[in-house]
């Protein structure tokens, strides 16, 4: 069977001090398949832009700033982990520069700065404790990972660096 994932952007905005990251805590809709959780910034790519510019939109859409300087810290292909079981593919981003004030909220949740060395203690995807060490460290080559979900949970997780 062919691998067609929806392709995504998943992006982790720095405070200005390096210090934080603005995470979305998803608490508004009932329905919402990320209901509770804190995740990064993003979404879906639309039919006509680039993986970039699906990042500055999503950014602006959800936050209300813009992305001034961002880079790519990986991607992951996330099979299995759709609401009825479809395959993802997401190109994760750190914005290390932005213009204008974050919004307090969006449709999907609140948004709230917390602190990098704090992300591990709050509610997310299991898988997200995997991989966001990798969003934030020291090593400038992206990372590429594969991170298989079955019925909601997270099968295994594995990732190489070039």
């Amino acid at each position: 069977m062919p691998y067609t994932p929806i392709v995504a952007t998943l992006g982790y905005v720095l405070s200005p001090d390096g210090k934080r990251v603005l995470m979305l805590h998803r608490n508004t809709r009932v329905d919402d398949h990320h209901l509770g959780k804190y995740n990064g910034l993003g979404g879906k790519i639309e039919p006509d832009e680039d993986v970039l510019a699906g990042m500055r939109r999503e950014i602006l859409e959800e936050a209300g700033i813009e992305c001034e300087a961002m880079s790519l810290r990986g991607t992951i292909s996330w099979p299995g982990f759709g609401k009825h079981g479809e395959d993802w593919l997401g190109f994760v981003f750190v914005v290390t520069h932005f213009s204008g004030t974050p919004f307090e909220r969006n449709p999907e949740g609140t948004l709230e700065w917390v602190a990098i060395e704090e992300l591990s203690t709050l509610p997310m995807w299991e898988g997200d404790r995997n991989f966001l060490p990798l969003v934030f460290d020291d090593d400038p080559r992206p990372f590429h990972g594969v991170m298989p979900y079955h019925n909601g949970r997270m099968v295994s997780w594995r990732y190489s660096r070039a």
